[in-house]
């Protein structure tokens, strides 16, 4: 199956394109268009978090869950909204943390971009939603897929510190090698979690592991076209 996906990615998921778990959740996504329904994100955004952080530059994974389910918030990076769009809550308490941890000043946006072309894989475990029907994708394959993603991380790289934030982001560390990775764990950092998210201090102990790896650190201050 020919997916459009960046390069390195296609080349490491080239079995996945072709497993039947893959071929029927492509099926499946044509059907819910033709029935008429909104999925979000946008077809050719759908990989982006791929497209925009190649194989041989991660170095951070921050997995989600599935994409935001409102009008254009999602454009396939966990967390992340394109600029213009109103910073969801989880976000804004993802900045308030960078901010007590690091000193980061918030931007007016809420678009990650800045960090998945430093190495930060913004990942969600389902890549897909129904538009107003948060979860609506979550048993039809998208699981199996970034599974394998975070197993073929695991595999083929070493030192990548992983974030995982949440219930069902924590379950994924049995995917990971942990003698070969780093793995920062907290609750989520949506409003009914969020006090458990806060204090973590995960962006500067990610840079500490970074720098005592020989690696460069994240710079987390995103720009603001505002400032």
């Amino acid at each position: 199956m020919n997916v459009k996906i960046e390069e390195s990615w296609k080349d490491i998921l080239k079995d996945e394109f072709e497993k039947e778990y893959f071929i029927e959740l492509v099926d499946y996504l044509k059907k819910e268009r033709a029935e008429g329904r909104q999925i979000y994100p946008p077809g050719g955004l759908i990989f982006n978090a791929f497209n925009k952080t190649p194989f041989n530059r991660v170095k951070v994974v921050i997995l989600g869950q599935d994409p935001y389910h409102g009008a254009g918030q999602a454009h396939g990076l966990s967390f992340s909204v394109p600029e213009g769009i109103r910073k969801p809550p989880s976000l804004e308490n993802i900045f308030k943390e960078l901010q007590n941890d690091t000193g980061f000043v918030p931007p007016s946006h809420g678009n990650l971009e800045y960090w998945a072309e430093q190495g930060v894989l913004l990942l969600n475990s389902i890549l897909t939603v129904r538009a107003s029907e948060p979860t609506s994708h979550a048993k039809c394959g998208w699981a199996h897929f970034t599974d394998a993603v975070i197993g073929k991380i695991s595999e083929l790289k070493t030192d990548v510190v992983f974030l995982l934030w949440g219930s069902s982001a924590r379950r994924k560390i049995e995917i990971i090698d942990t003698s070969r990775h780093f793995v920062l764990e907290a609750m989520h950092p949506s409003p009914f979690s969020a006090q458990g998210f806060f204090g973590c201090k995960h962006f500067s102990q990610t840079n500490k592991i970074l720098k005592s790896r020989g690696l460069t650190e994240i710079d987390w201050n995103i720009p603001d076209p505002s400032r």
